[in-house]
C-alpha cells in the first residue's frame, strides 16, 4: 500500500512540474512578482525545461516504481502444483 501511495506521488509531482512551468501560473505568482531577479530567472525557457525535466524523471520515476510493483505482485503467486505424495502413506 504505501509503494502504491509512493508511485501516486512520484506520477503527480511528475505531471505538475512537467506542466506547470508552461501556464500564466507559473510567470504571475507572487514571489515572481515581489523579486524582479527571481521573475526573470524562472521565466527564462532554459530554467523552464528545466523544471519540466525534473518533472519527466519523477514522472519515469513513478513508471518504473509501479511496473516493479506489478511484477512483484505476479511473482508471488505461487504456481498451482498437486501436492506430493509422502513417504509415510502406504
Amino acid at each position: 500500500m504505501t509503494r502504491l501511495l509512493l508511485v501516486g506521488i512520484f506520477l503527480e509531482v511528475g505531471a505538475v512540474l512537467l506542466v506547470v512551468p508552461w501556464t500564466m501560473y507559473w510567470e504571475e505568482n507572487y514571489f515572481a512578482t515581489a523579486i524582479p531577479f527571481l521573475h526573470s530567472l524562472i521565466t527564462n525557457n532554459f530554467f523552464r525545461g528545466a523544471v519540466s525535466g525534473l518533472g519527466v524523471l519523477n514522472l519515469l520515476a513513478g513508471i518504473v516504481e509501479l511496473t516493479t510493483l506489478f511484477l512483484a505482485g505476479r511473482s508471488d503467486q505461487a504456481p498451482s502444483v498437486p501436492p506430493v505424495p509422502s513417504a509415510t502413506e502406504d
